[in-house]
């Protein structure tokens, strides 16, 4: 489980991590998919970090794919989240100023199952969402995703 420090230009002290999460919405596009993480039990989009020598969508569809058992394809970009004012402190001592890629993705394959880092998996409206434990992280992406806005956002 990883801790947020929060602090003016507090980012400087870690190293910077490219993350990508997708949203993936239901056919009616009304709820999207959250996953239950295994490490600190919170709700959130299907994401993760980019590895050497993969390009950001591939980044976002392998950990699609890991989490969740579902083949997604890119759709768009919904926005790129960044701040200088806070560091991702992992138990392993890790410290990263995360610069995350959240993308709209769709299902074209696969069958949606647990995974080693998921106990749950299910499509909330963005109402029942406001009643979840939400890593604090994706919620403005979510909020973004339901915006209807076609531009991407820089945050």
């Amino acid at each position: 489980m990883a801790k947020i420090i929060t602090g003016h230009r507090i980012g400087k002290n870690g190293i910077i991590r490219v993350g990508c999460s997708a949203v993936i919405f239901e056919q009616h596009r009304e709820k999207i998919l959250l996953t239950r993480r295994e490490d600190n039990n919170q709700w959130c989009l299907p994401s993760g970090g980019m590895e050497p020598g993969e390009s950001a969508s591939e980044a976002c569809i392998r950990e699609v794919d890991e989490e969740t058992g579902l083949r997604v394809t890119i759709k768009r970009l919904i926005g790129i989240y960044t701040t200088p004012h806070e560091l991702i402190v992992y138990q392993d001592g890790n410290e990263i100023q995360l610069v995350a890629l959240c993308f709209e993705a769709e299902v074209v394959g696969g069958k949606l199952r647990l995974s080693c880092e998921t106990t749950e998996y299910g499509y909330f409206s963005y109402q029942e969402i406001q009643e979840l434990d939400l890593l604090l992280n994706h919620a403005q992406r979510i909020a973004d995703a339901y915006s209807g806005q076609t531009t991407t956002f820089i945050r």
